[in-house]
């Protein structure tokens, strides 16, 4: 039987130098190579400091106006399906197909005001806590030419 020298180093052995494998540690390599690289060149980063005023703008203001529209859009399906259902509601009712307890529903519709009112109440030190964790203001203050411009887009977004 032929020893580990006579077959040839590192074929078997595992404490053999001719196999090595360099460990990758993927925190690091994801931190290195972010997806804004890839999209804005490497100098790119998340931090909005990088760029100019203009380009800090025309991205806040694309952003905001992708926002906007889609907030427009949204708020117009749902005040549409909201308002439908309801003008559907009063036609039944007035025609007889349906009969509404109007005192029922607006005993219920004041029980669930206390209950909003209670749970906003107790869930605002949550909020508060979040806003000063994230630190939003922090990001808005450092960034208020990006800010701004997502602002003004999304109203311009709102708008059309």
């Amino acid at each position: 039987m032929a020893t580990a020298e006579q077959r040839g180093a590192g074929q078997d052995d595992p404490e053999s130098d001719d196999e090595v494998y360099e460990v990758v540690d993927l925190t690091e390599y994801a931190r290195g190579h972010q997806w804004w690289s890839r999209v804005f060149g490497n100098n790119s980063g998340p931090i909005a400091e990088k760029y100019s005023v203009a380009t800090q703008l025309m991205m806040g203001g694309v952003t905001g106006w992708c926002a906007g529209y889609v907030f427009q859009r949204v708020g117009k399906i749902a005040a549409t399906a909201i308002g439908g259902g309801f003008l559907l509601l009063q036609i039944a009712n007035h025609s007889g197909y349906v009969q509404v307890d109007w005192k029922k529903v607006e005993k219920d519709v004041n029980k669930a005001k206390k209950r909003l009112k209670k749970k906003a109440n107790k869930a605002a030190p949550e909020i508060n806590t979040f806003i000063e964790e994230v630190k939003a203001t922090d990001f808005i203050k450092r960034n208020i030419v990006l800010s701004s411009g997502f602002v003004g887009g999304f109203f311009l977004g709102l708008a059309s």
